[in-house]
């Protein structure tokens, strides 16, 4: 599927494994994990494209851990049963919030890929806890900005990710002041500004997944 927010697009797909790793083998639990990497013309200058020289970068492999965390927060892996999801994450444009996106998005892959497990039986509803969402906030001089775009990112004295639960419930923040401190009240209220944005992402993700011929009534009741 294909996730665009603002001027950035991600092209995401979830695939299914059956099996886990050997620390999980005989837990009964599954596991869902997340691959992120930019394609070379993502920016306006090609960039070689990550691993081509034996190694992820520490960015990358920072971003995956992100995705797959905030995936997982979102799946009862008890109900998923001894088996891997995948969910590649490849940035066809970048204009800022990369990672928002691809989690975002990364969740509407992940509901469509157990849709099909339980379309055949092989898990039933319960599976999910419930929809999860990402997005990105800052303050760009006076003004606090949601979803920022590069240009916008890149004067940022604060840059904060977001990542919430359809219930409220918040997986993870990430902040950081760019320059001098900021006053803990300016940072709750950014936190706020982001939050106050998820049901419209929640929304978009329950349009697609109707789109598709789905609903996550099947997969969390």
């Amino acid at each position: 599927m294909l996730y665009a927010c603002g001027g950035t697009r991600v092209l995401i797909a979830a695939s299914i494994d059956e099996g886990v790793a050997g620390w999980l083998r005989g837990s009964g639990k599954g596991w869902v994990t997340a691959e992120y990497a930019m394609h070379p013309r993502a920016n306006p200058q090609r960039q070689d494209r990550d691993g081509r020289k034996g190694r992820i970068d520490g960015r990358t492999q920072e971003i995956q851990r992100l995705i797959g965390r905030s995936l997982r927060a979102a799946v009862n892996l008890e109900k998923l049963g001894e088996r891997t999801i995948t969910v590649d994450c490849d940035v066809l444009d970048a204009d800022g919030g990369t990672r928002t996106a691809s989690i975002t998005g990364g969740f509407v892959a992940l509901a469509l890929a157990l849709d099909r497990l339980r379309s055949k039986g092989v898990i039933g509803a319960g599976v999910l806890r419930g929809p999860v969402a990402a997005i990105s906030a800052g303050i760009v001089g006076p003004s606090a900005l949601l979803d920022l775009a590069y240009v916008e990112d890149s004067k940022a004295d604060v840059d904060l990710n977001v990542v919430a639960m359809g219930d409220g419930g918040i997986v993870e923040v990430q902040g950081t002041a760019e320059g001098a401190p900021v006053p803990r009240d300016r940072w709750t209220a950014l936190v706020d500004l982001a939050m106050s944005s998820m049901p419209s992402l929640f929304a978009s993700q329950s349009e697609a997944l109707a789109r598709a011929g789905t609903s996550l009534d099947k997969l969390v009741r």
